[in-house]
């Protein structure tokens, strides 16, 4: 210290980081006023500045009071700058932290905003996330006085050793920078894979993608395996598309009456159920001379893919109900089967009312026993 200190020092410090304390409370319940207001815009991005500002803005308050406070101090030249250095350090990890905050909250919303759902890619979230943080550091420790070239080189090799070491999960990492790049899979699109797994995406992670089929349960699938395998996007380019429903009529229906009927059944069904497509127009094709009915294919409209199994439940039951009141017939498979008796030669048919009557098989003759000499009987006798 160049003096002493005195109780005008120790008292004009305190006053500095009071007065930095007050404004930080302030400025908390200002962006909590703020926090209010930005709730209520449909646009998330000012939640997201509101909320990382209420971290920064008391804290660079608090900062700016101690750095007052140390100016204040009798303090010498090489302490002075130590605190100096630290209190610019610490604004900065702070800013960093917010930083960090704002721009994962940021790409957050972009992502969930262009897919349409709640849950985005958390891949670029993380990214994104570890950038700012590693530059923030990096320039924290510049302002110390700490060279950062050595470490910049030190983490080069080690990065090298660590990206042999790490094959699988960076080749996961690289695999859904490059799904999510080329916008073959977007989280909220309903998938399906060559190997059965199927469902809607959730989450695209640094290593795999996260899929909830239709039973509510998680299927968890790497990243490189999604991007090698052959898949089914029900989402792209649309949500909506047809399904197909097999019919069958009997041979004595009028099929332009079929016609009719099914494809006011189909407009009603479009027009009234949940999850039908309103603007899409429905299309009845005969097709098979089956054995015992002609056969014709039915064409519905869903909005997704998950609605396709009630559109799917109220067609037949309204369209069984429709053929039943117009007197439409709806055959089942039937088999004529023909049973011939070998005729015997010399035996007479029987009547064709008159069941056949199975032969009783003959027993087996009784092998025939010889009689037992004249001495062996007088033997016997004694």
């Amino acid at each position: 210290m160049t003096r002493d200190l005195v109780l005008h020092d120790w008292l004009v410090a305190g006053i500095a980081l009071a007065a930095g304390a007050a404004a930080g409370l302030l400025l908390r319940a200002l962006l909590r006023w703020l926090g209010r207001h930005a709730a209520r815009t449909r646009w998330q991005g000012d939640d997201i500045i509101v909320d990382a500002l209420r971290t920064i803005a008391p804290g660079a308050a608090l900062i700016a009071g101690a750095a007052v406070a140390g100016t204040t101090l009798p303090l010498t030249a090489r302490v002075s700058g130590f605190v100096n250095q630290s209190l610019t350090a610490l604004l900065i990890l702070i800013a960093t932290l917010s930083a960090a905050r704002v721009v994962a909250g940021l790409v957050q919303s972009v992502a969930g905003a262009r897919t349409g759902v709640a849950g985005s890619a958390t891949i670029f979230v993380n990214i994104t996330r570890i950038v700012v943080l590693v530059m923030g550091v990096l320039v924290a420790l510049e302002t110390l006085g700490v060279s950062i070239a050595p470490l910049v080189t030190a983490l080069g090799v080690g990065g090298l050793a660590v990206a042999l070491a790490l094959q699988d999960t960076l080749a996961n990492l690289f695999a859904g920078v490059h799904i999510l790049a080329s916008k073959t899979v977007q989280p909220g699109d309903y998938i399906r894979l060559t190997s059965g797994e199927e469902g809607y995406v959730v989450d695209i992670n640094w290593r795999n993608t996260v899929v909830r089929n239709l039973s509510n349960n998680l299927v968890i699938i790497p990243n490189g395996r999604l991007a090698r395998t052959n898949m089914t996007n029900f989402t792209q380019p649309e949500a909506q598309f047809s399904i197909l429903v097999q019919v069958g009529v009997g041979y004595e229906s009028d099929l332009e009456h079929v016609e009719r009927v099914t494809l006011d059944v189909v407009g009603k069904v479009m027009a009234h159920v949940d999850g039908a497509d309103p603007a899409h127009e429905g299309a009845v094709r005969f097709h098979t001379f089956a054995d015992s009915r002609i056969n014709f294919t039915v064409i519905l409209g869903v909005g997704e893919f998950s609605d396709q199994y009630r559109i799917k439940h109220e067609f037949i039951k309204r369209l069984h109900e429709r053929f039943r009141a117009e007197g439409i017939s709806i055959p089942a498979p039937t088999r004529t089967v023909a049973l011939h008796q070998d005729e015997v030669p010399g035996t007479p048919a029987p009547h064709p009312s008159v069941p056949p009557v199975p032969h009783q098989r003959e027993a087996p003759p009784v092998p025939h026993q010889r009689e037992a000499p004249p001495s062996m009987l007088a033997d016997s006798g004694r």
